[in-house]
């Protein structure tokens, strides 16, 4: 039998389903405590207490031959209960007893056991008991005594107590449970905020589990930081050192009176290069995060690009606001796409919608687009795709997805790849928010 069902009735969180597994068993146990208990104990006791008050009851009633001759009698008064005749009108339709009264049902049953001529009983006044006979030769008779002889007093204070014990000690246990959890919270909120380029002063606390989790995430967190630096500094420096010859080489064809257009191109085409690589070692952290209106900087990177001669055009623009965003990185994610689009297609056509939880930007091209199973293999870094794009627009050392898809991620958002619906070609989004699924994403 598959329980899947009870998945989305589930808390989500961690702090959810430790207080659901702390309070289920006390709960369950508490009920099975209760039941077994009541039925074992005050079902017994009240059978007891019942029985010996039928015998006190018969021995009243066998007292005297008249009502006024039972009500005197020794009997009567040393055991303290009342007798006195009542008429028909006075007698209940039914037995019956309160809603909390635990064990009322057991009572009057084993009194109607006992009493033969029993017709009611009373047990709505908790504080004494009612029984109504018709006897032989007396009539209806109405008997009164102390509700305490029938049964325990009080059996609800049972269930009061265990509710408010149990209620006491979840609350003591939940604050301890809280207190061992809130390590393991911090070091989700470290590891989440790493993920998207920031780093949060964290030190390992806690269990002894947790604590040796922590360490381990320190130590992961410093080897990739001294990667992404051993990196950018090989990066950076052969990039540098690239760059001195290549700028000889333009001063001496600059010299040149016969200097071939190809050469310079060449040349031009290498620093182009380089700024590509440099433009990967800096990554997606460039910048700190500050308050950005994303529509707005979308909206100056087209602009810019219509100035530089490139076919693109800002066909939508919705909401407004800011975003904790790195600027410059978000620029450079947008730029790449819109290259990337122009280079292969005709034109392109942006798109950027800002919403309460996220951001999407859209840029879409009239280009041959990429195949569905080839779209995760390009966002790896130096991989093109030459057989699905028209290499007589050019080409590049394949770092303008991957660049932009890293940008997304440190965002904590994502770049998607599909077939654009209105023009055919490559349908690229960048969507940073809250949710997985932004605003507008479906088609």
């Amino acid at each position: 039998m598959s329980f899947r069902w009870l998945k989305r009735y589930l808390p989500r969180s961690l702090y959810g389903r430790a207080v659901l597994i702390l309070v289920l068993p006390v709960v369950t146990v508490m009920l099975v405590v209760s039941i077994v208990f009541i039925q074992r104990y005050f079902e017994g006791v009240t059978r007891q207490m019942a029985t010996s008050v039928g015998r006190d009851l018969r021995l009243v009633l066998e007292s005297g031959d008249t009502v006024a001759q039972i009500a005197r009698s020794r009997a009567a008064r040393a055991l303290d209960i009342t007798v006195e005749s009542v008429s028909e009108s006075a007698v209940p339709a039914e037995s019956g007893w309160d809603w909390k009264d635990l064990t009322g049902a057991w009572a009057v049953n084993e009194l109607h056991r006992i009493l033969p001529t029993l017709r009611t009983v009373d047990l709505h006044d908790n504080g004494v008991v009612k029984l109504y006979l018709d006897r032989p030769r007396l009539g209806l008779l109405r008997l009164t005594f102390d509700r305490t002889r029938l049964s325990a007093s009080k059996p609800d204070q049972l269930l009061v107590n265990m509710v408010g014990f149990a209620i006491i000690m979840t609350l003591i246990a939940y604050l301890y449970l809280r207190n061992q959890l809130r390590p393991i919270t911090r070091l989700a909120e470290a590891a989440e905020a790493f993920g998207r380029g920031q780093h949060l002063p964290y030190r390992p606390s806690g269990a002894i589990e947790v604590r040796a989790a922590g360490r381990a995430f320190v130590d992961m967190r410093a080897r990739i930081e001294r990667q992404i630096e051993q990196r950018t500094l090989l990066l950076s420096g052969v990039s540098h050192d690239l760059r001195t010859p290549l700028t000889r080489l333009k001063l001496g064809l600059s010299m040149l009176d016969d200097a071939e257009p190809a050469m310079e191109e060449d040349i031009a085409e290498m620093e182009r290069l380089i700024d590509t690589f440099l433009a990967f070692v800096r990554g997606a952290h460039e910048g700190a995060p500050e308050p950005v209106d994303p529509v707005a900087l979308v909206a100056r990177a087209v602009e810019d690009a219509q100035r530089s001669g490139k076919p693109v055009t800002l066909i939508r623009r919705e909401g407004a606001g800011e975003m904790l965003l790195r600027a410059p990185a978000i620029r450079r994610a947008v730029e790449n796409l819109i290259n990337n689009a122009v280079r292969y297609g005709s034109r392109a056509e942006v798109s950027v919608l800002l919403s309460d939880t996220a951001l999407l930007v859209r840029v879409e091209d009239d280009g041959p687009g990429i195949p569905e199973e080839s779209r995760e293999e390009v966002l790896k870094p130096f991989v093109r795709l030459d057989s699905a794009r028209n290499q007589n627009r050019g080409s590049g050392v394949g770092l303008g997805l991957s660049i932009a898809d890293d940008i997304a991620r440190a965002h904590g958002g994502t770049l998607r790849l599909r077939r654009s619906a209105g023009l055919g070609g490559l349908c690229a989004e960048i969507a940073i928010g809250t949710h997985a699924q932004a605003p507008g994403a479906a088609e």
